[in-house]
C-alpha cells in the first residue's frame, strides 16, 4: 500500500507540469518562410502569414501573390495518434488544388518511434506532394495509384497520418476557395447594407494612392500628381449570391445581369473611384477591356464588349459615391468557388519614350457565407477499418464470447481434466497463431499508458475505435476486470503467455527440470513489474518517446507483432526470456510483465470469488500451490488475485477424487463424515 501511494505521488510531480504543454498543443508551431517555400514549391523567398479567422492556417506569398496556404492537421483535423498524442504534419496546397507538399513535425507513435525509421515516415509523408485535392472518395486503407500506401507493420499509424494529410487538406482548400466546398449559394438571401457586405467580405479591395502611382510611374512624360488622393480604389466580387448582387445592385439590375448568363457562368462585379479608371476608353474601338484582367490559376482573360454590362449607381445602403460600376461575365472555364485575382493596369507615355506601366492587382476569395453546404464528409476513419477488418473483427468477437462461456461455466469443464487440458491448449494455440501472430491481437503497456493520457487531455472514442481487434480486447478484459480479475487476459488472451507456457509444457514433457523459486524471494521479485510499470507512466509525461524505449521490456512487439524479424538485440532479449521460461514457468509474467502490473491495480474491484478452496488447503495439502502457473498460491493456500492468471489448474485439483488429498479421504471408509468439505470462497 505504501508502494502504491508513493508510486501515484510521483505521478503527480511527473504529470502536472508537461501536460499541457505535450498533451493539448493549442497551437502549432507553424513554419518559418524557407520551410514555407519548400513545402510549397516555390523558388525565392516568400512571405508567411497566419489566418485565425474560419479555419486557420497560413497564406504563403511571393512577390506579393499568394502561391498556397498551408495548414496542421492537428489544428485543423485534431488528429490523434494511436497512442493518444496529437499527431501534427504541415500540409501545403497549391492553387491549383492539388497537395504541394507535407511534413511531418511531431508524433509519439510507438510503432513510428521503434520498429520503423524516421526515414520511412518522412518518405512516406512527403509522397502526398502531387495528390488531386477535387478527386472522388478515397478510401483511407485501400491502395489508390496516386496516394502512397500506408506501410506495413503500420497501417493503423500510417493509415491516420494519411487521413489527417487528406482531410486537413481538403478542409483548408475548401475554406480558401482552392475547391468547391459545396459550390456557390445562388438561392440565401438576406437585407445588408454596404457596410454589412464588406464586413462578410462579399467585396475584396484595394486602394492605391496618389503618391504611390507617382512613385510607380515616375519617368512618365506627364508626371502623376502627388497627393493622399485615390489614384484607383477598387472593390471587386462575385453579383451570383443573392445576398451580395441583388443588396449591391438592386432587383432590376441584379435579375438582368444573371438573366443573361449561360449554364455554369457567374457575374463579377467592379466598383472604382479615383483618377485611374479601370475600363478605360479603349475597348469602344477594340471591343476588349484590356485594361483589366481576369486570372484564376493559368486562366487569364480580358472581359470584352460582350461580356459587360453599365450600372449606374450602387443599390446597396450606405453605399459611397463611385465614379464606375461595371459587371462582367465569367465564362464556366472560371470556377467561383476559387480564389480569382483582378489585374488592373495603369500606363504612362515614358519622357525617354515607350511606356511606363505597374499592375493592381486584388484577391477575391469567396466568403463562407455564400458558399451552398459542403457534401457530405467521408466517413470517420475508424469506420472504415472496421468494415475493412470484418472477418477478423467477428472471430475475435467469437473467440471471446467463447472464452466468456468458459469461465461462466468453468466448474463443469474443471470436473472433467481431459476436457480442460485439451481444450486450455486449443484455445492458447489460437490465441498464439491466430489472434497473436495473425491479427496482431496482442496488448501492450503502451496502450494503458495511451488510456491515462487521454484522459487527463481529452477523451476521443476515435483514438481507440481506430484499432478493432485492440479495441474488443480492451472491451472484454474491461469487463472481464470486474468479474475475473487480470487473468482474463494474461491467462487466456495474451499470445506471448500462450507462447511461454506451450513452450513450458513442451519442455515438461521433454523431461526439463523445473525450478521452484523460494517463496519469499518469488514475493519479492514481483517488485520488478510494479516498478516498471510505474516508472514507464511517469517518463510518458515527461516524455512519451522515453517511456516507449523503456516499454521495450515487452518482448511483445518483437515476437509477436514483428514475428522475430527485428535487430538482433531484440530478438536475443525474447529468446533469453523464452529460454527461462523453460525452466521457470511464465517467467516473464511472473516478474517482468508491466501490462500484467498495470492490469493488476484495477482488478482489485474485482465484484466476483469464483475459485474455491477448502480449510485444508495449504494446511494438510499444497498440491495446487506447487502446481501454480505462477505461483500465485502462497503457503497458507490463499489465492493471490494480482498474480492469478485464471489458469483453473487448482480447480481441475480441487475437483479431482483421484488427485485432492481431501477428497481421497473422504472416499475412504468411515473417512468422508470426519472431514469437514467447506467450498467457500479463498480467505
Amino acid at each position: 500500500m505504501l508502494f502504491l501511494r508513493l508510486a501515484a505521488f510521483c505521478l503527480l510531480l511527473s504529470a502536472s507540469p508537461c501536460v499541457a504543454s505535450d498533451a493539448a498543443m493549442p497551437e502549432s508551431a507553424g513554419p518559418d518562410a524557407a520551410l514555407a517555400a519548400v513545402l510549397v514549391g516555390v523558388p525565392g523567398p516568400v512571405a508567411i502569414s497566419r489566418d485565425e479567422d474560419g479555419v486557420p492556417g497560413w497564406t504563403v506569398r511571393r512577390d506579393g501573390r499568394v502561391v498556397g496556404y498551408i495548414g496542421s492537421t492537428w489544428e485543423i483535423a485534431g488528429a490523434v495518434g494511436y497512442s493518444g498524442r496529437p499527431l501534427d504534419v504541415l500540409v501545403a496546397i497549391g492553387l491549383d488544388a492539388r497537395i504541394a507538399g507535407a511534413r511531418l513535425v511531431c508524433h509519439a507513435e510507438p510503432v513510428l518511434t521503434l520498429g520503423i525509421s524516421e526515414a520511412d515516415i518522412a518518405a512516406y509523408v512527403d509522397a502526398f506532394s502531387g495528390v488531386a485535392l477535387d478527386a472522388p472518395r478515397i478510401e483511407i486503407l485501400k491502395p489508390q495509384d496516386d496516394l502512397p500506401d500506408v506501410i506495413s507493420r503500420a497501417t493503423v499509424s500510417t493509415g491516420v497520418i494519411r487521413d489527417g494529410i487528406l482531410r486537413t487538406a481538403r478542409t483548408l482548400a475548401m475554406a480558401r476557395g482552392v475547391i468547391a466546398g459545396g459550390g456557390l449559394d445562388r438561392l440565401g438571401y438576406r437585407p445588408a447594407s454596404w457596410a454589412d457586405l464588406l464586413e462578410m467580405g462579399a467585396l475584396s479591395r484595394v486602394r492605391v494612392t496618389m503618391d504611390e502611382a507617382a512613385r510607380a510611374l515616375a519617368g512618365a512624360s506627364v508626371p502623376v500628381p502627388a497627393g493622399p488622393g485615390a489614384f484607383l480604389d477598387l472593390h471587386v466580387g462575385l453579383a451570383d449570391p443573392p445576398t451580395a448582387g441583388r443588396n449591391l445592385l438592386g432587383q432590376q439590375v441584379y435579375t438582368r445581369a444573371l438573366g443573361s448568363l449561360g449554364s455554369a457562368e457567374s457575374a463579377l462585379v467592379v466598383v472604382s473611384s479615383g483618377l485611374h479608371s479601370h475600363r478605360g476608353t479603349d475597348w469602344k474601338r477594340t471591343g476588349v477591356f484590356d485594361r483589366i484582367a481576369v486570372v484564376q490559376g493559368a486562366h487569364r482573360v480580358h472581359p470584352t464588349q460582350a461580356d459587360f454590362m453599365f450600372v449606374r449607381r450602387l443599390a446597396a445602403e450606405g453605399a459611397p459615391e463611385v465614379k464606375e460600376i461595371s459587371v462582367f461575365r465569367l465564362d464556366r472555364a472560371f470556377d467561383p468557388t476559387r480564389p480569382i485575382r483582378i489585374e488592373v493596369v495603369a500606363e504612362r507615355p515614358a519622357a525617354a519614350g515607350g511606356t511606363v506601366a505597374f499592375t493592381i492587382a486584388v484577391d477575391y476569395v469567396l466568403p463562407a457565407a455564400f458558399r451552398a453546404p459542403p457534401p457530405p464528409s467521408p466517413e470517420p476513419l475508424w469506420q472504415e477499418i472496421w468494415a475493412a477488418k470484418r472477418p477478423a473483427t467477428a472471430f475475435v468477437a467469437t473467440m471471446l464470447a467463447a472464452l466468456a462461456l468458459i469461465l461462466f461455466f468453468q466448474e463443469s469443464i474443471v470436473r472433467r481434466p481431459r476436457l480442460w487440458r485439451g481444450g486450455r491448449t486449443a484455445f492458447l494455440l489460437v490465441t498464439l497463431v491466430v489472434l497473436g501472430w495473425g491479427v496482431n491481437g496482442q496488448l501492450s503497456v503502451v496502450q494503458v499508458v495511451a488510456f491515462v493520457h487521454s484522459l487527463l487531455s481529452g477523451f476521443r472514442w476515435e483514438t481507440f475505435l481506430i484499432e478493432p481487434v485492440i479495441f474488443l480486447l480492451w472491451s472484454f478484459v474491461a469487463l472481464g476486470l470486474l468479474f475475473w480479475g487480470r487473468g482474463v487476459y494474461c491467462g487466456w488472451l495474451c499470445p506471448f503467455g500462450a507462447l511461454q507456457e506451450l513452450l513450458n509444457t513442451g519442455a515438461r514433457k521433454l523431461g526439463i527440470v523445473q525450478v521452484a523459486v523460494p517463496q519469499a524471494l518469488h514475493e519479492r521479485l514481483w517488485v520488478i513489474k510494479y516498478t516498471l510499470f510505474v516508472a514507464i507512466l511517469a517518463l510518458s509525461f515527461q516524455s512519451m518517446h522515453d517511456a516507449l524505449v523503456l516499454a521495450e521490456v515487452e518482448p511483445f512487439k518483437t515476437a509477436i507483432s514483428m514475428r522475430m524479424m527485428r535487430a538482433w538485440p531484440f530478438v536475443l532479449v525474447v529468446v533469453a526470456i523464452l529460454a527461462a521460461g523453460l525452466f521457470i514457468e511464465r517467467f516473464y509474467c511472473r516478474y517482468l510483465c508491466p501490462l500484467g502490473a498495470g492490469l493488476a491495480i484495477p482488478a482489485k474491484l474485482k465484484i466476483f470469488d469464483w475459485l474455491h478452496r477448502r480449510p485444508q488447503c495449504g494446511r494438510e495439502c499444497r498440491l495446487c500451490e506447487t502446481k501454480c502457473t505462477v505461483g500465485a498460491i502462497d503457503p497458507l493456500g490463499r489465492i493471490n488475485p494480482n498474480e492469478c492468471v485464471l489458469c483453473l489448474r487448482c480447480q481441475v485439483i480441487f475437483h479431482d477424487p483421484a488427485t485432492c488429498i481431501v477428497l481421497k479421504r473422504r472416499a475412504r471408509p468411515g473417512a468422508g463424515a470426519s472431514v469437514p468439505a467447506n467450498q467457500g470462497a479463498a480467505p
